[in-house]
């Protein structure tokens, strides 16, 4: 009698350990299906962020890029020059901060057009002259003449020469920059003009305070 109650109780266990592997082993497979599903969908959503992030540009951003590579390249001549020419330390600084924040600025410039199938810019002006480009497009520029005064003059005579010049080829850069931003279209050149216009806004008040001083 003893021997008949214990079989069934143990057949009865048995079929309870059994029925409970065959579970864990449909989680696991229910597990490693919801693992893969992540990876699957993250491939196209990274793909779409990237495609919303590409801008257009049109003719008046490639103008602007173009006319503004000479003009910084000739802004960042002037301020080479101070060296051996003033001791003015606020001279000295100043043209320091436009070399050092133009420099980039062209970088940016050649990197633009090069996205834009563009050929890359030139510093020289005279490779200007054969694109169809307004003469407004370049104010502020200096002439051959201009530079080489600048070059020859010393001492107070250049200080007062050289904030009047870069008063001017600043104030021609933010006409520049503001056309850009009323006709042209791609968001990376027209944040290249608002910063232009910012930097270049501040100098030309500091170069006023400095050559109204005695």
């Amino acid at each position: 009698m003893k021997i008949r109650t214990v079989m069934p109780a143990l057949a009865l266990t048995s079929a309870l350990v059994l029925a409970g592997c065959g579970d864990d082993g449909s989680m696991e497979g229910m597990d490693m299906g919801a693992g893969t599903t992540p990876s699957a969908t993250s491939g196209p959503s990274e793909s779409t962020t990237s495609s919303a992030q590409d801008g257009d540009h049109n003719d008046a951003d490639v103008m602007f890029l173009q006319m503004m590579y000479p003009h910084h390249a000739q802004a960042t001549e002037m301020a080479q020059m101070v060296q051996g020419r003033t001791d003015n330390q606020a001279v000295l600084d100043l043209a320091a901060q436009i070399e050092q924040a133009q420099g980039p600025e062209m970088e940016q410039m050649a990197t633009l057009l090069e996205s834009y199938g563009e050929p890359a810019p030139s510093a020289d002006m005279s490779a200007m002259e054969g694109m169809d480009h307004g003469s407004e497009s370049m104010e502020g520029m200096m002439t051959e003449q201009d530079m080489a005064s600048l070059e020859a003059a010393s001492g107070r005579e250049f200080d007062q020469m050289w904030l009047s010049m870069m008063i001017e080829h600043h104030t021609g850069a933010v006409e520049m920059a503001r056309t850009e931003l009323e006709d042209g279209s791609d968001p990376q050149a027209q944040q290249l003009a608002t910063d232009i216009i910012a930097a270049q806004e501040a100098e030309i008040t500091t170069m006023e305070e400095l050559i109204n001083q005695p």
